[in-house]
């Protein structure tokens, strides 16, 4: 069997199921036979660090199934095709699942802090979310914050390098000030390099003149 798709939180159990037959005589009592056991298979979508569950695609040679919302499931028996995808409740997920997820990492926390024109000085709207990531990283037993800049595409591009490490270094001081150990925020900038939202030179575009920040 083969299971496929964009989704990371996909997970798989197996188990044995006996199957018992009686096969009866006209004649008295026969023996009971146990047949061996079908190896059964368990696929589930769980959603991934994003909070998706994706497509997850289950195909053996007797057919295939898509999964395609949290919680989906399938079942494989021998060499059965899968079953038609059903949505498996929370709870069960939990009774089966739950040793395995609580074992997982949290998954990151990922914000966008944006930037006024050729600056370092966060938009208003941007100043007020530094509380909520401070808390995020907070929550952390041992957090590792990662910083990017990045800049529009207006002036040279070595400058606009620079800006964006400018724009990184003061969002690292910030979180140093709140309490957080130096030593577990990096920084660096990729400048005009990835815009968020692509546009030609020279253009003013707020939405490009950002940190992302990712908590772990």
């Amino acid at each position: 069997m083969a299971a496929a798709g964009s989704s990371r939180g996909v997970w798989a159990a197996s188990a044995s199921a006996a199957v018992l037959t009686v096969a009866v005589g006209a004649c008295g009592p026969q023996r009971v036979a146990s047949p061996a056991p079908q190896p059964q298979t368990l696929v589930v979508a769980l959603p991934d660090e994003s909070g998706a569950a994706g497509r997850v695609f289950v195909s053996n040679a007797a057919g295939s199934v898509e999964l395609s919302g949290t919680g989906e499931a399938t079942r494989v028996v021998g060499s059965a095709a899968p079953s038609p995808a059903a949505v498996m409740d929370a709870a069960t997920i939990q009774k089966i699942f739950g040793a395995t997820l609580a074992d997982l990492p949290v998954p990151p926390i990922r914000f966008n802090l944006y930037f006024e024109l050729q600056s370092e000085e966060l938009t208003a709207e941007s100043r007020a979310m530094l509380p909520e990531i401070i808390r995020a990283v907070r929550e952390r037993p041992v957090p590792d914050v990662t910083v990017i800049g990045h800049t529009d595409t207006t002036g040279a591009a070595a400058a606009n390098y620079e800006l964006g490490l400018r724009r990184a270094s003061a969002i690292r001081t910030l979180l140093v000030g709140s309490g957080l150990e130096a030593s577990l925020v990096e920084v660096a900038s990729h400048g005009e390099g990835d815009l968020l939202i692509p546009t030609p030179d020279e253009t003013a575009e707020p939405r490009n003149r950002r940190v992302e920040i990712t908590v772990k």
